[in-house]
């Protein structure tokens, strides 16, 4: 198997908001090993995923290292906007957070403002990982921790899309998540592909692009995810670990089933 080369994971931030197309996954198993293997596969990133996962601070810990080892970029899809959620998986190491229900302006300030120091509220500490276990002076933690970390905010609810445009005009805020699945719960409709859905990821694209922002989505697949491409989505998940778990081992078991008796 062929394994894709890619620049340094610290770079992910730029790569993202440079509008570079690239590929991930959520993690919902709270273990290093899963990170390791996509890393070593060529994925992009992985999205630690802390909100409907099993994570906690010992085993986000142990993720982000192995993301390291495997030269991924480690994002950490919170399970709340608090300060201190997000300052826990930064100072672990994180390369961003997914933030999810960001509802309007000031909570995307407030989102932004908990993952950076200057004209930020993050509470320092350069003894974590992130700051190399005392080997970054302040400063050097400080610009680097700015220069490095990715905010993306998860746009999931009807409320949300209304003020989109408020959202994406926060100034830190790197990209925004289209969440499909939340949103389509939230007003009713029949599948994520939905008229009104489709309605509602056109206009939260175009409003990240106006704002020069970058987009991510997770694709269904085939058409979807050319369809998403062709609105500027250049922040692609597909799947999870579990569902490349029951999609492989369901594969293997109709294969063998046919030897049965």
């Amino acid at each position: 198997m062929s394994v894709t080369q890619r620049t340094d994971a610290s770079d992910f931030r730029a790569r993202l908001t440079g509008g570079e197309f690239l590929v991930g996954t959520f993690i919902k198993t709270p273990t290093g090993h899963t990170t390791e293997i996509l890393g070593d596969i060529g994925f992009d990133f992985v999205v630690l995923d802390k909100e409907h996962g099993a994570f906690d601070r010992g085993s986000i810990d142990q993720a982000l290292m192995a993301a390291r080892a495997a030269n991924i970029a480690g994002i950490v899809r919170v399970s709340s906007a608090s300060p201190p959620e997000i300052l826990s998986v930064l100072d672990c190491g994180a390369m961003g957070v997914l933030v999810p229900h960001v509802t309007d302006q000031a909570m995307a300030r407030d989102v932004v403002a908990a993952c950076r120091y200057r004209g930020g509220k993050r509470g320092f500490s350069n003894s974590v990982r992130a700051g190399g276990y005392g080997r970054l002076g302040i400063w050097d933690h400080v610009d680097q921790a700015d220069a490095k970390v990715t905010v993306i905010a998860m746009i999931e609810d009807p409320k949300a899309v209304d003020a989109i445009d408020a959202i994406v005009d926060v100034e830190g805020l790197d990209a925004v998540f289209i969440g499909r699945g939340d949103l389509t719960v939230a007003v009713g409709a029949a599948s994520p592909n939905a008229p009104e859905i489709k309605a509602a990821t056109e206009t939260i694209a175009a409003a990240a692009r106006a704002a020069g922002k970058a987009v991510c989505a997770m694709t269904f697949g085939g058409d979807d995810t050319a369809w998403l491409k062709g609105l500027a989505v250049n922040g692609m998940i597909i799947g999870s670990d579990w569902a490349f778990m029951r999609e492989a081992a369901a594969k293997s078991l109709q294969e063998i089933d046919g030897l049965r008796g």
